[in-house]
């Protein structure tokens, strides 16, 4: 489990970041599990999708690398709650907005993937 798991589950979460920096679906159906569950309750109503509705939205989106925006993707902590079984604590930006994910993970299919997204957002001014 430690080490390993750690490392692979960082490779992994800098690969989310650099999927929602460039807006690529490629890489985000990498780090998602196809049956993913993507939620945020800071508005109402609440937004909770699959992935076959939440990837049209990030490959319509403008991505921030071509903005120019400045990254602030940062792990705030990977918990190990067995060997294939882990949770992510992560913040990123995609401007205006700046986010706390909290990711479930999983190791299936020999790779570390997000089986849920659940997230909050505040608006930077």
């Amino acid at each position: 489990m430690g080490d390993a798991a750690q490392t692979a589950i960082q490779v992994m979460l800098q690969t989310y970041f650099d999927g929602l920096y460039h807006s690529d679906v490629a890489r985000l159906r990498g780090v998602f599990h196809p049956q993913a569950v993507y939620a945020c309750a800071t508005a109402e109503p609440a937004v909770i999708l699959r992935m076959d509705e939440y990837f049209p939205i990030v490959e319509k989106r403008v991505s921030p690398a071509s903005r120019g925006d400045p990254r602030s993707d940062r792990i705030l902590s990977i918990e190990m709650a067995g060997p294939v079984t882990a949770h992510a604590r992560v913040e990123c930006a995609l401007l205006p907005k700046q986010f706390t994910d909290l990711l479930t993970l999983i190791h299936v299919d020999g790779r570390w993937q997000v089986i849920a997204k659940v997230f909050h957002y505040e608006l930077q001014a």
